[in-house]
């Protein structure tokens, strides 16, 4: 077995570590017995040795020869012959299919003398010709790494001057004339000649794909996706077949389900008299892959026959590209397709009515990011709209727009807060910046398989390809519209993934189907004539009859708490009291804050208490039966008083040109200053205000207490649980719940309702608490995780400060993969967590275990919170069913010891 270089018989689907995605799944097929050019697989660990050496290994161009000789043997052909040349392609082909990684280089060992020969043996000079120009344009745009539009100009050229509007439509006399162009292009750019060596040029693209690993897009596209950097590529070389040799010729891309909605039927597109490329780039529109039958229905017919097997075989929707090369078909790559968020559900659903797979592997095949997709707004249907045209409905959604036509922009207008829709003819590679920063891409060019397409569909973002109507002009940024209007760059435009409709200016947007269902705003009936909405309900039930882990609601009003009830919520998990002291209840904490007397502090607290307590009512009764975990006052007192900066000036103005400043004006002033912390997250907060200001964490008590008992009479059943915030030391939760329990005597004895019983708890939201829990444990009853402050404060730093400081500098430096704000930090704040569960249940082994950080609705992170054996989950109502459903598929990953994510 060699090295570094296998051939097909060597491999098989399982070894896409080593041969690659695309490497593995052409030896999976070729070993099923499905027609597959020879090819030959060079394999990521020489990729590897490469990036870290500098240098290909020894071996590796012997053993490349080795295998180009068997490519010879197996064709009756010699790479580069001048009189009948074998002809190779290479292309890359990571673990993961990656976007940004290097375009495939075609007919690799065309030279000046085999040209001749390729054209004396197909008895086709134009499409020796063709092939040529398109060597020496793949060959300088990615192997050279010149700019692509040099080459574009010339074709333009040559189809103004003839006055045709395809490379179709160009003879053998106009490519003669653009590959000596072409060539003249790559000698004056690089200061050499086009290599004539047929190995040179091997060698040379084979470099370029291990370099194209560590290409600024294919990094960005990792970064996104989370895909090891030390992974690598692999690279395989292929024996060409030819789409280009006539009208009994062609290339296309195939689907076993429409990867944008999941429906059964026959997807793709199909080029006569084409190669690959011409596919995907989406320079020439395609035709539908149905019409394949009328043109060679045996070609046809064989493709569907193996497109049956291969769903079969991998169990889930199948990518194909192929090529019929005069009647014959050839197999060049499957792989499980990139599909929408939609096309996900729909499709795990359909195969588990078929029997393909459980419910169980279902749950694997989507995710909590999927799921959040699919609850974005849609266009309103009612609203007035200006139709200005339709193309394909690449990739669903709503997205509306400045338009830009340069990737560049996209990204420089997206980082300064602008949305924008990505405006191209065709994107390419090198687009990828621009179509992540756009809320959506628009192209005049390609079909469903087009490079736009593709990568949006794996992005999640909302594409509509082929609007032919449109005359997108990329240097003077304008785009004329069929009724002759000219739109330029920053109109405002709205495009329709779903239908592929686009709209001139903004279109308002309404809750998608996925929503009302959430709602519960959908009859059975209408959900199930949704084959979307049908299969999500399906997927939840499934979801939550696997789960272990309960998941709640961050709530802290009644309308909030009866949406998270609705969205599936089994309790509230963090009701964060401060909010309750905002807007017009301002006033009366300013005055507990400035009472300079005992009794003008009780004064302040007895106006605050009714408040409250209307308050707990509503949310009780919103969340019956249900638990909620009530946050007494955390944050430190300055935030509910007018900015020092603020109330300086005006006293200062007052003094100055006013006669002087009010009494009141002086008192807030004085009293901010008194409060002015320099760090207010480390300062007077949490259990500390309770402990320092008498009465304020009594009177919160005092106010669950009685709503609980008003609600009891009322025939509720209120659960309520009382969280102390950030205490760092055992003492300092065992005074409070000692003033708690007495709260609950006195409302017990006033009301006659028994309320000794309501749990009562802490948030470990610090380290020192983390590393402390069994002592703490002996006072707590539950432990709820704040996963916000234990991630600043382990961390050491102010999320509020630093973010936009040098967080991104983190990430492209790879000290941080994902911000620790947006999925915990598994090793460090993680380990505190673990921890504190550990140690915390070793005390006292019936305590309840929860987490209220934003982390509760991150799907990573729920996988890891169900792993260390947390109770529950807890997040903004919104992220609820992503919970829920990351919480099933946490179950399964448990159960099968796979990881789902």
């Amino acid at each position: 077995m060699s090295a570094y270089v296998y051939d097909l018989s060597q491999g098989n689907k399982d070894l896409k570590d080593l041969l690659g995605g695309k490497g593995a799944n052409l030896a999976e097929m070729h070993n099923m017995g499905i027609p597959v050019p020879p090819t030959f697989t060079i394999t990521t660990e020489a990729c590897r040795e490469y990036l870290t050496t500098g240098s290909e290994p020894a071996s590796l161009a012997a053993e490349i020869d080795e295998h180009v000789t068997s490519l010879e043997q197996a064709a009756g052909k010699k790479l580069g012959d001048a009189q009948d040349p074998l002809l190779l392609s290479v292309r890359s082909g990571a673990k993961f299919s990656m976007p940004g990684m290097m375009e495939t280089v075609l007919n690799i060992g065309l030279n000046d003398a085999s040209v001749e020969g390729l054209a004396a043996q197909s008895d086709n000079p134009r499409f020796a010709y063709d092939s040529y120009r398109r060597l020496l344009q793949m060959f300088g745009k990615t192997v050279l790494d010149l700019d692509g539009d040099l080459f574009e100009d010339v074709l333009d050229e040559a189809k103004l001057s003839r006055g045709v509007a395809s490379d179709t439509d160009l003879d053998v006399n106009d490519f003669k004339a653009i590959v000596a162009r072409f060539k003249g292009i790559i000698a004056e750019q690089t200061g050499r000649d086009f290599p004539q060596d047929p190995r040179e040029q091997l060698l040379a693209a084979v470099r370029a794909v291990f370099n194209s690993w560590n290409s600024e897009r294919a990094i960005l596209y990792r970064k996104r996706e989370n895909i090891p950097a030390e992974l690598g590529t692999a690279v395989n070389v292929c024996t060409m077949v030819f789409g280009n040799l006539g009208s009994k010729s062609g290339t296309g891309v195939a689907f076993t389900r429409d990867p944008a909605s999941g429906a059964q039927g026959v997807y793709g597109d199909y080029l006569e008299n084409a190669q690959g490329e011409d596919v995907v780039a989406g320079i020439r529109n395609t035709i539908p892959l149905l019409d394949l039958e009328t043109i060679d229905k045996a070609a046809y017919d064989e493709l569907m026959s193996i497109m049956s097997t291969l769903e079969t075989h991998y169990k889930d929707l199948c990518d194909i590209e192929f090529t019929v090369q005069e009647g014959k078909l050839w197999m060049l790559q499957t792989r499980v397709g990139k599909r929408t968020a939609a096309a996900a559900f729909v499709i795990a659903c359909q195969l588990i009515d078929e029997g393909i797979i459980d419910e169980a592997e279902a749950l694997r095949r989507v995710d909590g990011d999927m799921l959040a997709q699919l609850m974005f707004p849609r266009f309103d249907p009612t609203a007035p709209k200006t139709k200005i045209a339709k193309g394909m409905n690449a990739s669903p959604g709503a997205a509306t727009g400045r338009m830009v036509f340069d990737s560049h922009e996209a990204v420089d207008l997206s980082v300064n807060g602008h949305k924008v829709i990505l405006v191209r003819r065709e994107t390419n590679p090198d687009d990828l910046g621009g179509m992540i920063a756009a809320q959506g891409i628009l192209t005049s060019r390609g079909g469903k398989t087009s490079h736009a397409a593709v990568v949006a569909r794996g992005m999640g973002k909302t594409c509509v390809c082929g609007a032919e109507e449109l005359d997108i002009d990329v240097k003077n940024r304008t785009m004329k519209l069929p009724d002759g209007r000219m739109m330029r760059a920053g109109d405002i435009v709205s495009i329709d993934g779903t239908t592929g409709e686009v709209f001139e200016g903004e279109v308002p947007v309404v809750a998608p189907p996925v929503v009302q269902y959430f709602e519960g705003t959908l009859s059975e009936e209408e959900v199930a004539a949704d084959d979307l909405v049908r299969s999500v309900a399906r997927i939840m039930a499934a979801a939550d009859k696997f789960r272990r882990l309960g998941v709640r609601a961050n709530a802290d009003n009644a309308e909030d708490s009866a949406r998270a009830r609705r969205f599936g919520a089994s309790g509230v998990g963090l009701c964060r009291t401060e909010h309750m002291f905002l807007g017009t209840r301002r006033s009366l904490v300013e005055r507990l804050i400035l009472a300079d007397t005992p009794d003008g502090r009780t004064a302040a607290l007895e106006a605050l208490l009714p408040l409250q307590r209307g308050d707990f009512i509503e949310i009780f009764e919103a969340m019956d039966g249900l638990p909620v975990t009530v946050r007494l006052l955390d944050p430190p007192l300055h935030e509910f008083l007018p900015d020092i900066t603020e109330i300086t000036a005006r006293v200062a103005v007052a003094e100055k040109v006013g006669g002087g400043a009010s009494e009141e004006d002086k008192t807030l002033l004085a009293a901010v200053e008194r409060l002015h912390e320099q760090n207010p997250m480390l300062g007077l907060r949490g259990v500390r205000l309770g402990l320092s200001i008498k009465g304020l964490f009594t009177m919160q008590a005092r106010a669950i207490c009685e709503a609980a008992a008003e609600r009891i009479k009322a025939g509720g059943d209120p659960r309520p649980e009382i969280m102390v915030p950030l205490v760092g030391d055992y003492h300092e939760l065992q005074i409070m719940k000692d003033a708690i329990r007495r709260v609950e005597r006195e409302v017990s004895e006033e009301t006659g309702v028994d309320l000794t019983q309501i749990p009562v708890g802490t948030m470990i939201e610090l380290p020192r608490a983390a590393l402390t829990a069994g002592e703490i444990a002996e006072s707590a009853e539950f432990f709820s995780f704040g996963t916000n402050d234990l991630t600043q404060t382990t961390w050491g730093f102010s999320r509020d400060d630093v973010e936009a400081e040098f967080f991104s500098n983190y990430l492209e430096r790879g000290i941080f993969k994902v911000s620790p704000f947006e999925s915990l930090d598994v090793d460090g704040v993680g380990r505190l967590v673990k921890i504190a569960a550990e140690e915390g249940r070793k005390a006292r082994p019936e305590l309840h275990l929860g987490v209220c950080g934003e982390h509760g609705g991150d799907p990573a992170s729920v996988h890891f919170f169900d792993k260390v054996g947390l109770d529950y989950v807890s997040c903004s109502p919104f992220r609820v069913p992503v919970a829920r459903l990351e919480a099933g598929r946490a179950a399964v990953e448990d159960a099968s010891g796979s990881d789902t994510r």
